[in-house]
């Protein structure tokens, strides 16, 4: 198989070196808002001692419906890094904790979606694997891009891409193309069933709704999309109420009228740029926080906001590819605050060699300031 969409991030993040000729690049030497604190997977930890959870990605962290933290990674390995043959490749894969990232020791892992104690953690929910998804359809491999949980019910919620292709030709060289995002639901908090919902991809992948990220504020749930390949491109927000997730016609788009900002109408970009991942979290004291690997400069970025549809600060460097080459994702953690040194990221990172051979395929937690 062919896994090579974190290395597809233009000259900038696919190395520290060449991310130095980027004009706006922030260079070694200057402060940065965020440190890193510790790996949180890999072949030597506890994540493939335990679970079998050795090269990963992603590590999107929400809140179960008990209170704890799901941690979602998207392709998963029982080794290193995915070029090793016989190599167990699942997607998505959900680690547990309930041990707070700003203790001491960072955040630990104490159980695995669908394992009873120490065990291969299995995936989540069906992947084609390169092969035949739902309803016939051919996909590369099933990426969660957020989750979400409502202690009324008890249910759990995971917004998917279905992935068409890892290459599709673009301006910046090739990025990857999803044929739709989708919805998965689980009443147990192990067991999650991909739904019939499909918010398609459009054939020249420029489909703003891919890329999601969810976080619930009263009875709504705000939705914040941007297109597949960390393109160049709008980023859109809608609002849903928490018990119509699964009724597409109940989503309800921000826009612009030509005189004043409303809900109910067609989408309008609330931001334009080359976007990673979005991640947005409402924190405790009501303060809304984005963040999102900026492609065109290789840096993981965060705005403050102080609501979903108010404006957005400027961007705030947090973490840079010369702190971590080849870095991507940069996910908030929900129990983050607006005190000092209490912002807590999941960032991804693959890296490779002059060969092209996978050198590293991990998650680490950083630590900055909002």
């Amino acid at each position: 198989m062919t896994l090579n969409r974190r290395a597809l991030l233009g000259s900038v993040a696919a190395g520290g070196l060449a991310a130095a000729v980027v004009p706006g690049l922030v260079l070694p030497g200057q402060v940065q808002a965020a440190t890193w604190k510790k790996r949180l997977t890999g072949a030597d930890l506890d994540t493939n001692h335990r679970w079998q959870v050795a090269g990963t990605d992603l590590g999107i962290p929400y809140v179960l419906e008990n209170g704890s933290i799901g941690y979602l990674f998207g392709d998963t390995f029982n080794t290193p890094w995915p070029e090793q043959p016989n190599n167990d490749w699942r997607s998505p894969v959900m680690l547990r904790s309930a041990v707070h990232p700003g203790a001491a020791g960072g955040v630990v892992f104490d159980s695995a979606a669908k394992v009873a104690g120490d065990g291969r953690a299995p995936e989540l929910m069906h992947n084609g694997h390169n092969g035949i998804g739902i309803d016939g359809l051919w996909e590369v491999t099933v990426i969660p891009n957020d989750g979400i949980s409502f202690p009324e019910t008890g249910d759990q919620l995971i917004s998917y891409m279905s992935i068409e292709n890892w290459d599709s030709a673009g301006p910046n060289g090739p990025q990857w193309k999803s044929r739709y995002a989708g919805l998965a639901i689980s009443n147990n908090g192990n067991d999650f069933t991909r739904t019939s919902l499909k918010w398609w991809n459009s054939g020249d992948n420029k489909d703003p709704f891919q890329m999601w990220t969810m976080q619930r504020d009263g009875d709504w749930v705000y939705v914040f999309s941007v297109r597949a390949g960390r393109q160049d491109g709008p980023m859109m927000l809608r609002r849903v109420l928490w018990d119509r997730l699964f009724d597409q016609n109940a989503y309800e788009g921000w826009g612009w009228n030509g005189s004043n900002w409303g809900w109910g109408r067609p989408c309008t970009p609330i931001l334009n740029g080359r976007f990673g991942e979005p991640s947005v979290r409402r924190l405790s004291d009501g303060k809304w926080v984005m963040a999102y690997l900026n492609c065109a400069t290789g840096n993981i970025v965060t705005r403050t906001a102080n609501g979903p549809d108010q404006a957005w600060t400027p961007e705030k460097v947090q973490v840079t590819s010369w702190q971590e080459p080849a870095l991507y994702g940069g996910f908030i953690h929900p129990w983050s605050t607006s005190a000092a040194n209490d912002l807590h990221l999941l960032v991804s990172k693959w890296t490779r060699n002059a060969q092209n051979q996978s050198t590293a395929y991990h998650v680490s937690q950083f630590v900055g300031t909002v």
